[in-house]
């Protein structure tokens, strides 16, 4: 299928429209239409929060939407998860201007998947040239400093490097399905301490607490009510401005509930804690957690433990828990490659930072290796 030479800029994503978009899309609940545009409508992701929609679509011959990329304009670096806060200071100092700089990403939301949309019967590699193309295009018409394109599948990043793009590496903790039946099973593939210390966790987790998982119709507003309680009081304690308000998680229920695995936790008839997940095609992607009252070891819990249980009952082969957080080695969420690659137009700032990551780069490759067989709670093959 030949594509138009035309690369549109669209400001809002319902420009290009649910069919359209999803067409190109994969599946990841997080790059898919009604995440994005949930994210636009509740006012969450918008040019006064500092992300300014600057989606890029490009038609076929018939006119038919053939590939989309989300993008944003960006004046500052929060809700990111990969860190160029030094490479902004460094260029100001230097008396550059790093904002406004382009973003393709799935918003506060540091998961693996698809930056570069392509409808499965066009020719995937002429539509991302030609997505990549629009986006350089773009930082140069609105004299933006860089683009970035985070936590894209390893196949785009390989592809953004051919492509010339700087290529950066770093670690997540992810748990693997190596096709396990039953939660017992996963235990019985670690190491005799290991198990025990999680059976523990999970006994003392579970004293006194009721734990209830809802998804789709089982979803209420007064759920969301108790979870958003939860939200802001992590929020609140960890960044002191959360990212979502409470119209995006009744959006997301009313357009995604079947995609949510919303975990409660309840003691005496009181909710008092809850873990979101959203189910992908291939994996369970944890996102938020919050609680108004500690109960030892609830946390893991409900974002490590209850997630794996399902997981494995949906049979999903990985699990997603967020960024951060080593002591989710132990728990049987091994360090894992995720990616991101970057176009920085002033060959000033652009030297600097290629140096700078042909030496990160293998230094985390490093890091995962030593602290997989350092800390891996699983048993060593004889």
């Amino acid at each position: 299928m030949t594509l138009a030479n035309e690369v549109r800029v669209h400001r809002r994503i319902s420009e290009i429209g649910r069919e359209a978009w999803d067409a190109c899309a994969d599946g990841n609940p997080f790059t898919s239409f009604d995440f994005l545009d949930a994210l636009e409508e509740t006012s969450c992701v918008a040019p006064q929060a500092g992300w300014g929609p600057q989606h890029l679509s490009v038609a076929d011959e018939d006119g038919r939407i053939a590939a989309v990329m989300p993008l944003y304009a960006k004046g500052h670096s929060q809700g990111e998860y990969v860190f160029d806060h030094a490479w902004a200071q460094a260029y100001e100092r230097a008396g550059g201007r790093y904002y406004p700089k382009l973003l393709s990403a799935s918003p506060f939301s540091p998961v693996t998947g698809p930056r570069l949309l392509v409808r499965q019967d066009v020719d995937g590699d002429a539509a991302r040239r030609a997505l990549l193309g629009g986006a350089l295009g773009l930082c140069e018409q609105r004299g933006a400093s860089s683009v970035h394109i985070t936590f894209p599948t390893k196949a785009d990043w390989e592809w953004l490097g051919e492509a010339g793009l700087l290529l950066r590496q770093d670690q997540q903790y992810h748990w693997h399905n190596a096709g396990y039946a039953t939660f017992d099973d996963f235990l019985a593939a670690l190491s005799s301490s290991h198990r025990k210390s999680i059976r523990r966790e999970r006994r003392d987790a579970q004293d006194g607490v009721e734990i209830v998982a809802l998804t789709g119709d089982e979803l209420t507003e007064a759920h969301w009510d108790a979870f958003f309680d939860f939200y802001m009081d992590t929020g609140d304690r960890k960044w002191g401005r959360p990212y979502l308000n409470r119209a995006f998680f009744s959006a997301l229920n009313a357009r995604m509930a079947d995609k949510v695995l919303l975990l409660l936790a309840r003691r005496g008839g009181r909710w008092i804690a809850g873990a979101l997940n959203l189910i992908g095609p291939d994996c369970l992607y944890g996102r938020h957690w919050g609680a108004i009252e500690h109960v030892p070891f609830l946390h893991f819990e409900l974002c490590y433990y209850q997630a794996i249980e399902h997981a494995i009952r949906l049979g999903l082969p990985r699990v997603e828990a967020g960024a951060q957080g080593q002591h989710k080695i132990t728990r049987g969420y091994l360090p894992t490659p995720v990616y991101s690659a970057h176009w920085i137009a002033d060959p000033a700032l652009r030297e600097p930072v290629r140096r700078y990551l042909e030496q990160e780069m293998p230094a985390v490759a490093e890091e995962i290796e030593a602290v997989t067989e350092e800390y891996s709670p699983f048993r060593r093959a004889d």
